[in-house]
């Protein structure tokens, strides 16, 4: 792949080794280079086969400085659930009319919550809203009537993760503009959670490969061990 010459400059600064937490945060604030505030992206390749379901590695973790986004919030609710959501903050409330408009290729939201009892018809709107990875889920906290918390935690930097089929965690954890400690924090506290949901059928090396990277930037490789993300 042919790079820019702005690429080539910024990866030029990027050694063929492995840094800490510390001074890959020190780095990456180097390497951004976009006109825009590049998101900063981990990426976590695990010892694990997703293939088999006890080897899948999902949680959530609400990050300690969040996003650095404002993350568009949908919530799927009748009644009280829906006044508790527009008192939390959700940027769209509703039922019927938000299903039919999902049906007709809407997708201006980040984040879908929803109460259980209108999973059944949102269930039908699967095909849309996975492969989009918009579908809620108990398993993720987005199937809930816990509302009003929900729709909290996820404003104020709450993160879905899931490992990919190739066995890799991608998720951004903040943006290039952050500063250094506040990124270290973000990426500790997302590994931190990765570690605890090592699954017991996993064998071997669990952190394989741990890199991170502006939107833009080259990929900078931080140790992949568990005792550099204990602070």
């Amino acid at each position: 792949m042919k790079r820019s010459k702005r690429y080539r400059e910024k990866a030029e600064l990027v050694e063929q080794r492995e840094y800490s937490v510390a001074e890959a945060c020190d780095l990456i604030k180097k390497t951004a280079s976009a006109k825009f505030d590049e998101t900063v992206e981990m990426s976590v390749r695990l010892g694990v086969d997703p293939r088999h379901a006890d080897q899948v590695v999902r949680g959530t973790v609400s990050l300690p400085h969040g996003l650095g986004k404002e993350v568009r919030v949908l919530v799927v609710a009748k009644g009280e659930k829906a006044s508790e959501a527009e008192a939390a903050g959700a940027d769209h409330v509703g039922y019927e009319e938000y299903i039919e408009k999902i049906q007709k290729g809407w997708f201006d939201f980040d984040v879908l919550v929803a109460t259980p009892d209108s999973m059944r018809d949102l269930g039908k709107l699967g095909r849309a809203l996975g492969p989009r990875g918009l579908m809620p889920n108990p398993k993720s906290g987005t199937v809930t009537m816990d509302i009003e918390n929900t729709v909290k935690e996820i404003k104020a930097g709450k993160i879905d993760f899931r490992v990919d089929k190739t066995g890799i965690i991608h998720t951004g954890v903040g943006k290039a503009s952050f500063e250094a400690d506040k990124l270290k924090d973000n990426i500790n506290t997302l590994m931190q959670t990765i570690i605890r949901l090592k699954p017991a059928a996993a064998k071997g090396t669990y952190l394989k490969s741990v890199s991170v990277s502006n939107t833009m930037g080259p990929g900078i490789r931080i140790v992949a061990s568990s005792s550099e993300f204990a602070d």
